[in-house]
């Protein structure tokens, strides 16, 4: 982990990142994409199959889900800054395709101090995390999507984070993918696309 690094520095290092074996595996390193001066941030679990082929966030078909969420929420993804808790694509691999694991403790663990540097540096104004996984690795493990979703929390709450300390919010919602399983995938878009509205009214007026 470089020191004082840009966004473009700590990019550049953690595409050798080999704190955890998921980089064995992995087609690449999946950083982040965005603005850098974003004031609103997307934190994910870990690419997919689709992003660690192509080597960015939110591009396979939760990505379009999301960016149709967001459009439905007035919030412009190009504005935005879109990351992800885990760094590379864990999964378990079959004759047909390469299955989604979710990753362990100690994938997140490794993975933190970059998800940490780079929030730092943007330092958005509200960060939103897509999913229990994103969810629980800023807002702390008793963190529950299906009870607290929708919700702003001071960034202070994680005061044991000291870089996280900055002035904003932390909220936590369901992750795309969630929506595109749901049975009723109508009720669940719409509850996303809420929860977006909620976090795009926190931003204080330019």
């Amino acid at each position: 982990m470089p020191d004082g690094a840009g966004l473009e520095q700590l990019r550049a290092a953690a595409a050798g990142c080999a704190g955890c074996e998921l980089h064995g595996p992995a087609t690449q390193t999946v950083f982040s994409s965005g603005s850098p001066l974003a004031r609103l941030a997307f934190v994910g679990e870990q690419p997919g199959d689709a992003e660690d082929r192509q080597g960015a966030p939110f591009v396979g078909p939760a990505g379009r889900l999301l960016d149709h969420a967001l459009e439905q929420a007035g919030i412009d993804r190009a504005d935005a800054y879109v990351t992800n808790a885990v760094k590379h694509f864990r999964f378990t691999r079959t004759p047909q395709r390469r299955l989604h694991q979710t990753p362990d403790l100690a994938h997140l663990t490794a993975c933190r101090p970059w998800l940490v540097a780079e929030l730092a540096v943007v330092d958005p104004e509200v960060v939103v995390c897509l999913g229990a996984t994103a969810a629980r690795t800023l807002l702390g493990p008793s963190f529950r999507v299906t009870r607290q979703r929708g919700i702003l929390y001071p960034r202070t709450a994680r005061s044991d984070d000291a870089t996280l300390v900055q002035s904003g919010w932390m909220m936590g919602t369901v992750h795309p993918s969630s929506v595109l399983r749901a049975d009723d995938r109508d009720a669940a878009l719409a509850g996303l696309v809420a929860d977006l509205g909620v976090a795009a009214a926190a931003l204080v007026p330019a």
